[in-house]
């Protein structure tokens, strides 16, 4: 993991995946499936919207649906002091 990505990743960016399912322009009766993986901000997820827009005005196939995934974030340790003190 790079310096950069895992800076990010202790900020709460994680990995996201996003599965684009759409009509082939050629054969708008057929759905094809697209799947891209980013590291992304939760809960707004700011690339993969960016992406969506560069696709709506870029690429001539429509989107039927997007399905997303997203991992867990890299946080650093947390360490917590004991409330409770059990004595025999």
């Amino acid at each position: 993991m790079q310096q950069e990505e895992f800076a990010l990743r202790l900020q709460g960016w994680r990995l996201a995946t996003a599965e684009v399912i759409y009509y082939m322009p050629d054969h708008p009766s057929l759905l094809q499936s697209f799947t891209w993986q980013t590291l992304d901000l939760a809960p707004a997820y700011p690339r993969i919207h960016k992406f969506l827009e560069f696709w709506r005005k870029e690429i001539e196939a429509v989107i039927h649906s997007v399905r997303l995934a997203s991992g867990e974030t890299l946080a650093p340790a947390q360490v917590r002091a004991a409330t409770h003190y059990l004595h025999h």
